[in-house]
């Protein structure tokens, strides 16, 4: 059960913020679901918020199968029960390996990574964990991706890491958790 109300409906919100729920809708085939639905106890957060997810899941230079590692990377790293079960198959579907899912989900990572997996997860887990990147885990980065994936990957992290934290706050739950905690 959620900390706040999970906003499932456009009727659930003032008349002045229901067109803020379509727009988020249209976005996310025709649904609002997750994090969204307790976003919008903020209308105009989410909105902004979804606007930057728009461009970060559909529209972001990294290819599927990077922004999916990151992501479970997140999810994983903040122990966010919500965001891993809706992305574990994704990164799946994305053509993630299988063995770089168990090694993420088991906290063995980069353990049972290639080196490509390595860069990314590493980027992920520094950045969350210090709050920093250290200067070989950039410059792995910056070889493997350039400038601009580099920094799609870096929001990515923070967009990741704002909806995990969003969730695990909110208590947002799926309804089969799929992490070991």
């Amino acid at each position: 059960m959620s900390r706040v109300p999970i906003i499932s409906s456009r009727d659930d919100l003032p008349v002045e913020a229901q067109p803020m729920f379509d727009e988020i809708a249209a976005s996310r085939n025709g649904r609002v679901t997750g994090p969204f639905g307790v976003l919008l106890n903020s209308p105009e957060v989410a909105r902004r918020i979804a606007h930057t997810g728009a461009y970060v899941r559909f529209e972001s230079s990294l290819s599927t199968e990077i922004l999916e590692l990151a992501t479970i990377a997140a999810a994983r790293e903040i122990d966010c029960q919500y965001e891993w079960s809706a992305h574990e198959g994704q990164a799946r579907d994305a053509g993630v390996r299988e063995e770089a899912i168990i090694a993420v989900r088991d906290k063995k990572a980069p353990e049972g990574l290639t080196q490509d997996e390595a860069v990314i997860v590493n980027y992920v887990l520094e950045l969350l964990r210090t709050n920093r990147v250290s200067e070989s885990t950039f410059k792995s980065a910056l070889d493997m991706l350039g400038v601009q994936q580099v920094t799609d990957l870096t929001v990515a992290v923070g967009y990741y890491g704002m909806i995990g934290m969003a969730l695990n706050a909110f208590e947002v739950m799926p309804e089969t958790p799929l992490l070991p905690l």
